[in-house]
């Protein structure tokens, strides 16, 4: 006879397919609306046409209107600073340095790499971003004014603290420059590396060190901080291909090949430390894979990727570089998109985060500096903040509202957002919320909560005076009092998240359209973001919370208050040369309006979003009436004791565009591999009827998909013609 097959809403990965009977296991790309599962809604990059990506991962997005009504987005990559209004990206970056040079070119023929030369240190590292105008003629070369002028370049090497190389897309075709032409040379602030890495510090290995790699050598040859020459007495054993590392007293250099004794593609002061002067003999320890006690050692520091903090005071955009200085970028000016952001004055140069309350109106930093302008004074738990409408002015006296808190219960601040009442500030272990109170103390500070502090600085979003966030061991919510989001998929995200390299990879955002909390995040070994998981408010109880899962990329997500539909960025890593920047290695960004139509249109080209979710195990069970007695065929016993027999099916969609796939997954016990039937799978159209099939299993688990491009569906109550067919 016909049967109707229910499923509860959400995914549920924390029990086994067979025992999830009438529940749903696993999915990508679907949500759930009153109950039912469908399809997400498509995307569009933004952006015109072959000038729509951006240099870098994206890892800052802020929506803001200004007075005069213009819409804006400014979007933080780890190279640079856009505004983005009216379909089209401005390059907002602030510059650090400006230096003009005269015999500034050497190239040499049948080669893409040009040497520039300064007459002093520079201060600019590999991979810095660099603006080249005011070019003057270069002779015996066939590079011109169109190869130079007003062209961004990521610097490819820095051979010398007065020399930095470039590739240009094509190679030299004159006889050479030897130290000619001039350029003007515009150094943007750094920000800092695409993902999250590794990084060196004391006391974090094994205690009395490793015995594997324990190679050394000595120094041939005195070296002072900016050398780049580094000869070995001997380079037997040290490896010479990839990334490496040697150790000279505290300072790790990187190197990327052995020339005879002497190191290629040398990096002075990597991972975090000082490049120093060494004598002739110094001792050089192999610092790819060794670590001897009190040394050095790879494990269990990481270093921050390249981050920004975006707010706007009024008609002023506030950027704030991970652990640097801050900017602002003044949209309201006539010739806005032409210029750039400037550094604050009087503000602090080395804070974590930051973000302007309201309505109150002051310019919060937070692990900051106890002395402006000192960046060795940078704390972890200190918070900074402006006096009232005056983001230029933060000591505090008997007349203003500056002023300064530490907070007590965690090692580093980790995040904070504007709450309802008040802005919620996490630590690493601890929640705290920070309340504007007026003179003279400005803000009261509460801890609201412990043992729940926020996993990285993005991992947490506000909707009507709840906030939502991702701790290391758990997904928490306050909304006045601290709770715990039960989840029905936490091992599945917990045990696959590569929070070992990639907590601050981990971001949040909001789909107040669906009511969705989306946390996006690096899984297995991924350095970059690869998956999703949601929480869907609108439809989640206490009895039943509603999560899914997915694999959509996305570093940065906000919401649709601004422009009507949500807005996300997503990074793709490698060598790529995009629109904007020469010589790009560390890949680029997307930036997406999301909730449109079907299919996702990327670089003018539309392809499908694949959307499938899959049930749990269903069997036959005994029927039994409300006083306990079976009903139906008296000779079921047992549950999952007989095959199974399907026949047929009813399907029922509601709102279906084009095909929709249907499965119907076999097995007959729980480790048993899944099996089609044999006449599925089965492509559905809004004119099938029936379905006729030959479906014989001890337990049948149902997948729906679609897969193709301009489809659609949302499922309704599907109807399966099921009969007992034996135990064998």
């Amino acid at each position: 006879m016909l049967q109707k097959i229910g499923f509860q809403p959400g995914i549920n990965k924390q029990i086994t397919e067979t025992g999830a009977e009438g529940q749903w296991t696993d999915c990508d790309n679907v949500r759930f609306r009153y109950g039912i599962p469908e399809k997400i809604g498509g995307w569009n990059q933004l952006g015109a046409l072959n000038s729509n990506e951006l240099t870098g991962a994206g890892r800052g997005l802020h929506h803001f209107v200004n007075t005069a009504g213009r819409r804006y987005a400014i979007i933080g990559t780890n190279r640079i600073l856009y505004a983005f209004s009216g379909n089209v990206f401005y390059d907002i970056h602030p510059i650090k340095t400006t230096t003009t040079l005269t015999s500034a070119f050497t190239t040499t023929n049948g080669s893409a790499s040009v040497t520039i030369t300064f007459s002093t240190a520079h201060g600019i590292s590999p991979n810095d971003i660099i603006l080249l105008d005011n070019f003057t003629t270069i002779t015996d070369s066939n590079f011109g004014a169109s190869d130079f002028d007003d062209k961004k370049f990521m610097v490819t090497s820095v051979p010398t603290g007065t020399t930095l190389t470039i590739t240009m897309p094509s190679a030299e075709s004159g006889s050479g420059a030897t130290t000619s032409g001039g350029i003007r040379v515009q150094h943007y602030y750094p920000v800092g590396t695409p993902v999250q890495e590794k990084g060196f510090g004391w006391g974090l290995g094994t205690y009395g060190g490793e015995d594997t790699g324990a190679v050394t050598t000595t120094l041939n040859g005195a070296i002072d901080a900016s050398t780049t020459t580094i000869v070995l007495t001997s380079a037997t054993q040290f490896p010479n291909t990839g990334t490496n590392f040697v150790l000279i007293g505290t300072e790790m250099i990187q190197y990327t090949g052995i020339s005879s004794n002497t190191l290629t593609g040398v990096t002075r002061g990597a991972r975090g430390t000082t490049a120093a002067s060494h004598s002739d003999g110094a001792t050089i320890t192999n610092g790819t894979d060794y670590a001897a006690w009190n040394e050095q050692t790879a494990e269990g520091l990481a270093l921050d990727p390249g981050m920004w903090s975006l707010d706007n005071f009024g008609d002023k955009a506030i950027c704030l570089i991970h652990d640097g200085p801050v900017f602002s970028w003044d949209s309201s000016l006539g010739n806005a998109t032409e210029t750039r952001a400037a550094i604050i004055t009087g503000a602090p140069t080395a804070s974590r985060h930051m973000l302007v309350s309201t309505p109150d109106r002051h310019l919060v930093f937070f692990g900051t500096e106890t002395t402006i302008g000192d960046t060795s004074t940078q704390d972890d738990m200190f918070i900074r903040f402006s006096d009232q409408e005056d983001i230029n002015t933060y000591t505090p006296t008997a007349t203003n509202t500056a002023g300064t808190q530490r907070l007590a219960d965690g090692s580093q601040i980790r995040g904070a957002i504007r709450g309802r009442d008040a802005i919620l500030v996490w630590t690493d272990t601890a929640l705290f919320t920070q309340r504007f109170v007026g003179q003279p103390f400005t803000f009261a500070f509460s801890q609201v909560g412990t043992h729940c502090g926020l996993v990285g600085q993005n991992a947490c979003v506000e909707v009507d005076g709840a906030a939502y966030w991702m701790s290391e061991n758990g997904f928490f919510r306050y909304g006045g009092k601290l709770e715990s989001l039960p989840c029905l998929v936490e091992d599945h995200v917990y045990n696959d998240i590569n929070l070992a390299s990639g907590n601050q990879m981990v971001s949040a955002g909001l789909n107040n359209l669906f009511g969705e909390v989306i946390w996006f995040y690096p899984s297995g070994t991924s350095d970059v973001v690869n998956k999703q998981v949601t929480y869907n408010y609108f439809d989640s109880s206490p009895q039943r919370p509603v999560w899914t899962v997915g694999t959509l990329a996305r570093t940065m997500w906000r919401d649709s208050a601004v422009f009507g539909t949500p807005h996300a960025l997503e990074y793709t890593a490698g060598n790529d040369s995009s629109f904007d920047v020469v010589g790009n290695t560390e890949g680029r960004t997307a930036y997406y309006e999301h909730e449109i139509g079907t299919d996702q249109n990327k670089n003018g080209t539309i392809t499908a979003v694949l959307a499938n979710i899959s049930s749990g195990d269903f069997d036959i069970s005994q029927r039994r009436s409300i006083t306990g007695q079976t009903t139906g065929a008296a000779d079921l016993r047992g549950d999952g004791e007989f095959l199974m027999k399907i026949r047929r099916f009813i399907p029922d969609f509601i709102s279906q565009t084009g095909a929709t796939r249907v499965t119907l997954q076999l097995k007959n016990y729980p480790n048993s591999t899944q099996a089609s039937s044999p006449l599925g799978p089965f492509d559905i159209t809004s004119a099938t009827t029936k379905v006729d099939t030959r479906a014989r299993a001890r337990a049948i688990s149902l997948k729906i998909e679609n897969t193709a491009a301009s489809q659609s569906w949302k499922l309704g109550t599907f109807r399966l013609d099921i009969q007992p067919d034996g135990r064998r």
